[in-house]
């Protein structure tokens, strides 16, 4: 295997320790960057929408493309980390991200909606890597009980980069796209065409700056002290209990923990990604609509901060999950029942009632996993695939019912991820 462990014999937590702060610093930037990419999209939705002249379902193969890399690139991911270790893994995926970022350039120049697809899947590809490496790291590197702490951490640098990225990107790919709207119903076939034009040309410039600090931020992981993590070793009564083990398939809590993963993502991404097209559909007009997605992320970092004050000190990570729940239920009903700004603020305020649940169902899913936390890892991040599917359904449920109607989806994926907080990430007990 070509990678540096620190020591055979040291604990992950003991590795960490000898290393400082600085870890958490370096992931920190690394899920700042994944952040700002990942929340893009719900900008790009209704601007690739209009310049590619899509209905909601089309607009919504922009989620598809990017989540659906997690679903068939999560065990590759694997392979390569396998490969390279943590360190080397996390450069790959940060330079995978900016071909993804690449192919934005000819996608814009010849305005080809496939080939802003291929560029949302690469960079899904990317993040895949990325992912695999960086959230059991950060699960790893310190005490189980502390772990959602930590990813909370992790959640406010994500989120923070995710409520500036469709605000910059927004301020220039959405500039006088309400009047646009307007115009191009009255213009004709020609005039029409330069408008598209020039309208997605104004995403070269932003991309190009994003393919940069990439590959910069990918030059700087491959040379920094970043250690790795040897998740080959168990301690004594984690590989008692997993002496008979032969398969990642026998830990029913981390089976059903990616179900819960894949629906958790899927309505967190409808909570930030489909809010400004909602906004719009409720006569609010884009100029201002493009600022909802920053209210979700806003309201998550508020969860992220209530998490590190309250896990686990006053709350255990199953608890914050059963809230979480019970919160996405009941601003679900809110929002579907009320209208205009009101229901705008309850989908916002699903970030609030999501924003634990990340960090509480990983360290609950590959809880003594050991020997099998790689594979474990992978089957998580193809969970991610949420984001692609769920979404994507709410966007054909749009257009056969409308955007409020379709919000009911959210129900039966709150529900099922209160029964894991309760009852089934409590199975791995009784198979141990």
């Amino acid at each position: 295997m070509a990678k540096t462990l620190i020591s055979e014999t040291l604990t992950p937590h003991r590795q960490a320790q000898k290393t400082g702060l600085n870890p958490i610093v370096i992931i920190g930037a690394l899920f700042f960057i994944f952040g700002f990419i990942t929340w893009l999209n719900s900008v790009l939705i209704p601007y690739l929408r209009i310049a590619c002249e899509l209905n909601n379902f089309e607009a919504y193969l922009v989620a598809f493309a990017f989540y659906i890399a997690y679903l068939v690139m999560a065990i590759p991911s694997g392979w390569v980390l396998k490969s390279t270790g943590f360190k080397k893994g996390m450069s790959v995926g940060l330079f995978i991200m900016a071909a993804g970022a690449l192919i934005f350039i000819p996608a814009a120049i010849t305005r080809t909606y496939g080939l802003f697809l291929l560029g949302l899947f690469v960079q899904g590809t990317g993040l895949a890597v990325l992912q695999t490496a960086s959230n059991p790291y950060i699960v790893i590197i310190g005490p189980r009980e502390s772990a959602a702490r930590r990813i909370s951490i992790m959640g406010i640098c994500n989120k923070i980069a995710g409520a500036i990225a469709p605000i910059a990107l927004g301020s220039i790919t959405l500039k006088g796209a309400d009047e646009l709207i307007k115009r191009l119903k009255t213009t004709g076939a020609a005039q029409k065409a330069i408008e598209l034009n020039a309208l997605a040309h104004r995403v070269i410039l932003p991309y190009i700056l994003i393919i940069i600090v990439l590959v910069v931020l990918g030059v700087l992981i491959f040379f920094s002290s970043l250690p790795e993590i040897n998740t080959d070793h168990e301690d004594e009564t984690v590989a008692l209990a997993n002496t008979h083990k032969t398969s990642i398939f026998q830990f029913p809590h981390l089976l059903l923990g990616v179900l819960t993963l894949f629906l958790y993502v899927g309505v967190e991404v409808m909570a930030g990604d489909t809010i400004i097209s909602y906004g719009a559909s409720q006569g609010i007009a884009l100029a201002t609509a493009k600022f909802f997605t920053t209210c979700t992320l806003v309201s998550m970092i508020v969860g992220y901060i209530i998490g590190i004050i309250c896990i686990p000190r006053f709350i255990a990570q199953d608890k914050a999950l059963k809230t979480s729940a019970v919160l996405g239920v009941l601003f679900s009903v809110a929002a579907l029942f009320s209208h205009g700004y009101v229901s705008v603020m309850f989908i916002a305020l699903l970030g609030l009632a999501n924003s634990l649940m990340w960090p509480a169902i990983w360290p609950l899913a590959i809880a003594d996993l050991g020997r099998f936390t790689k594979k474990g890892s992978s089957l998580m991040i193809m969970a991610i695939a949420g984001g692609a599917i769920i979404p994507l359904l709410y966007g054909r449920l749009v257009d056969v019912l409308n955007a409020q109607r379709a919000y009911w989806i959210l129900l039966p994926c709150y529900l099922f991820i209160g029964y894991y907080a309760t009852w089934g990430s409590k199975i791995r007990r009784r198979a141990l």
